[in-house]
């Protein structure tokens, strides 16, 4: 089968430009691991780049790599024109089964519907939703991304939700939609170090923004810092300037955390980096105001990590069934402190079982595999679909 995958290369959203190796959305790169070996996918990754980049032409023996040059004309000032037209021609060449949109935040999903191939969308983040709790300004960013949303959903012929949050919002706006969670990245499933005396050392991981809530967390770990209790509270996150004010505030109190001892930040780490950083934790604690599906939670969760979180989105669906997972209400910072309190004070175990449940839901083979099976049954009952 013969797929085509639109996807975002983080390369150009970070305006990472000398690097040569193409660069996914964390699921997107997870499900393509899954997909490199399965030998009876044959996946094309197309990406719209604005400034000329050197990149790999293959990234495993049954996926290919090809980024399309787009002025800035034919980005979101016209509704993403430029690209549907470069993706259009590209895909005519290619001649795919099934053309696979991945998020409705930029070109990849309104270019899969307007591909003149069967198509289906996947969600990274929920657009529509994230505007109205944002109380998006007429004309924003996230306002105009909302609206696309809106407008992408029922047009496309089906829709794969990361989370049951995320289903729930799409349902309505959907003609069909499938509960597909994102693939965990297969380094996550290596061995853990031999176990050693660890430290306490609460982990949280996200970029930096008020969505993510850092700031509050910081008040989180100055008051069990006044309990007495010993521990260490590391931050790791990518810095965007939209978001420069929060960043700053959240530097500046910070520093006498730091200088304390028990609060670090560690700025935006490579991919082994942060895998040793899990592992050296004790706990994950993420407490988004909104989440469509929580990664950074299963990665931790992979790696064995007690989990404190706030209860709502896709928190929900990663938290289930695990040992010693907490979910909170998303203000009870009361309820936070005192949960983490409690565990420091049983002296911060990791609770067993938890990266066995979690390579059962979230192995990338196991993941690819669904989406084939979502790709036959699009490509098998065509007719019947457009009827």
């Amino acid at each position: 089968m013969k797929i085509a995958v639109l996807a975002m290369d983080l390369r150009e959203n970070y305006r990472w430009y000398s690097e040569t190796t193409p660069r996914m959305p964390g699921g997107t790169a997870a499900l393509l691991s899954g997909f490199a070996q399965l030998p009876e996918a044959e996946v094309h990754i197309i990406s719209c780049i604005q400034k000329p980049m050197k990149s790999l032409e293959k990234l495993a023996d049954n996926i290919w790599f090809h980024p399309l040059l787009v002025p800035k004309i034919g980005w979101l000032r016209t509704g993403y024109q430029g690209c549907i037209r470069a993706i259009r021609k590209k895909l005519r060449e290619l001649k795919p089964d099934v053309v696979h949109g991945t998020g409705t935040e930029r070109e990849c999903a309104i270019s899969a519907i307007f591909s003149g191939f069967p198509n289906v969308v996947a969600i990274q983040g929920n657009m529509a939703e994230l505007a109205r709790l944002n109380r998006a300004r007429f004309g924003s960013y996230g306002w105009l991304t909302a609206r696309l949303e809106n407008f992408i959903l029922p047009r496309t012929i089906g829709v794969i939700c990361n989370s049951s949050y995320t289903e729930g919002l799409v349902k309505p706006r959907a003609r069909k939609t499938w509960l597909v969670p994102h693939a965990l990245h297969l380094p996550f499933f290596t061995p853990p170090p031999q176990e050693e005396p660890r430290s306490c050392v609460l982990l949280n991981v996200g970029v930096i923004s008020p969505r993510k809530r850092q700031l509050e967390l910081l008040d989180v770990a100055e008051a069990l810092h006044q309990r007495g209790l010993k521990f260490e509270f590391h931050f790791i996150g990518y810095t965007h300037p939209d978001a420069a004010a929060y960043i700053e505030k959240f530097q500046e109190r910070i520093k006498p955390m730091e200088r304390a001892g028990y609060a670090r930040y560690l700025g935006s780490v490579p991919d082994q980096e942060l895998l040793h950083s899990y592992d050296s934790s004790s706990a994950m604690v993420h407490f988004p105001t909104e989440e469509a599906f929580s990664m950074v939670v299963v990665e931790g969760l992979g790696r064995g990590l007690k989990f404190f979180g706030s209860r709502l989105g896709g928190n929900l669906d990663a938290a289930r069934n695990i040992p010693g997972a907490e979910l909170i209400a998303e203000n009870d910072w009361n309820g936070l402190t005192d949960a983490i309190a409690a565990w420091i004070n049983q002296g911060h175990p990791r609770p067993p079982g938890v990266a066995a449940v979690i390579r059962e839901r979230y192995h990338p083979v196991a993941i690819a595999k669904r989406h084939l099976e979502i790709y036959r049954s699009i490509t098998d009952n065509i007719p019947k679909i457009s009827s």
